[in-house]
């Protein structure tokens, strides 16, 4: 499943392109896209494979969402790209989804953009070319592709409350005047992770697995997208940051913990990057480079109140709490009580903002927005739908159209031929039915 580097705060960089009539009609800024090719080509220059003993370099392809235009750095496998002004062009289908991503297509395996999501700042722009292009190689490294729970922990009061307060004490690590203070910064960075994992069972398997994943992928982009420490350091803090209270911390939390960790752990212990694995989280690894005792919880009030003094951000955190329990009983009663439209999930490939989902117990993840393809056609959603807990199936409001309606409040539907939409296993209640063995 493709989880796009959707960062809100990074201003878009306005490319017009017209509609196509077809891949040789392209009407794509050429020189706009060779221009990021070039930059991607020196950070990989830059690196020279000695981050992760491969280099970054690749098939990249660029695309304009508003008529699906593209522009590629190289020809694709089956011929589909034309070449033009130096780079290729061409038209992206409507079964692929548009994400900061990387993604099969054509026979490549490619480090996708789409231009509405690069930065129009320099640095930030260049962290996120090297976090994709990573992205890319990823599955060839012997860490290979991690995808992690859902996280729903980080939605709750408790969870959100220690994560932002380890950020906080990560913050202080990475601008700590010498090692004693960066180590004990550190132990209360740990410290409130420890508190987490011992109110949340799962939680340890589930952010660990996402921070390999994701914040690898950013601790990339920050280590090779800029040139000195001191840029490094102020990114990672700068990426601690710019959370807003509605945002949720699911699936989005990685960006942040990612670079900060790594940044420590190239202090720590420089031959970490080798020694990662399935299962080791950066917490665990950091911990053991400082030989650091286990985290003591019998001092976690005291240090709670080291990093929020004034309680600002506990009551912040409560207010928020309070809000979204009202909201989850208005997506429980349009998304799981009232008549709804349910779709099987069997070779889903979807594209979402990982910072607007909404956990809703064990019916699932609310996605606001979404756009998701499967054997049976594309979903595109901008009004909520549920993601069912066990990833089998997703479920939109069925309220206010018939069977034959393929579009209702806030989504729409476009089916392959043979699919149709049927009676639901309750009353009011819509489903998919299949095509008829040997329909076309």
């Amino acid at each position: 499943m493709p989880i796009p580097s959707l960062r809100p705060w990074a201003p878009a960089v306005a490319l017009a392109a017209a509609a196509l009539a077809g891949p040789s009609a392209a009407a794509v800024d050429t020189a706009k896209g060779a221009a990021v090719f070039a930059e991607a080509k020196v950070i990989c220059a830059r690196d020279a494979g000695r981050l992760w003993g491969r280099s970054l370099c690749g098939p990249i392809l660029v695309v304009e969402p508003s008529d699906r235009s593209l522009i590629a750095n190289q020809a694709d496998a089956k011929g589909a790209l034309k070449p033009a002004d130096g780079v290729f062009v061409g038209v992206l289908p409507k079964s692929e989804n548009i994400a900061a991503t990387a993604t099969e297509w054509s026979g490549t395996r490619w480090t996708e953009l789409a231009w509405p999501l690069l930065p129009d700042d320099a640095s930030k722009r260049h962290v996120m070319l090297a976090h994709e292009m990573y992205h890319r190689i990823q599955p060839d490294l012997p860490l290979g592709v991690t995808s992690g729970g859902d996280n729903a922990h980080l939605d709750t009061l408790e969870g959100r409350y220690l994560l932002q307060l380890e950020w906080r004490a990560l913050a202080k690590a990475l601008t700590a005047p010498d090692a004693a203070a960066r180590r004990r910064a550190i132990a209360d960075s740990l410290l409130f992770r420890g508190q987490r994992y011992a109110l949340f069972p799962a939680a340890a398997a589930d952010e660990r697995a996402l921070e390999l994943n994701e914040g690898v992928a950013e601790y990339t982009g920050v280590r090779l997208g800029l040139t000195t420490p001191q840029a490094r350091t102020a990114y990672a803090i700068s990426d601690l940051k710019p959370y807003i209270p509605d945002a949720t911390f699911m699936r989005s939390f990685a960006y942040a913990t990612g670079p900060s960790y790594g940044l420590l752990l190239d202090r720590a212990d420089p031959a970490w990057r080798g020694k990662l694995a399935p299962g080791r989280g950066l917490d665990q690894m950091l911990a053991a480079a400082l030989r650091l005792p286990p985290a003591n919880l019998a001092v976690l009030t005291a240090r709670e109140a080291a990093y929020d003094g004034d309680g600002t951000l506990r009551a912040a955190e409560v207010k928020r709490d309070a809000a979204m329990k009202a909201r989850a009983a208005a997506d429980k009663a349009t998304l799981a009580d009232g008549p709804v439209l349910v779709l099987p999930l069997k070779h889903a490939n979807y594209q979402f903002n990982p910072q607007t989902l909404r956990p809703l117990g064990e019916l699932g993840t609310v996605y606001s927005t979404l756009r998701l393809v499967d054997d049976w056609g594309v979903l595109e959603v901008e009004g909520g739908a549920l993601m069912a807990k066990d990833g089998k199936s997703v479920s939109v409001s069925a309220a206010g159209i018939d069977p034959s309606g393929l579009k209702g409040s806030g989504w729409t539907l476009t089916l392959k031929p043979g699919w149709a939409v049927g009676p639901g296993g309750r009353g009011g209640d819509l489903a998919l039915t299949a095509p008829r063995s040997g329909h076309p």
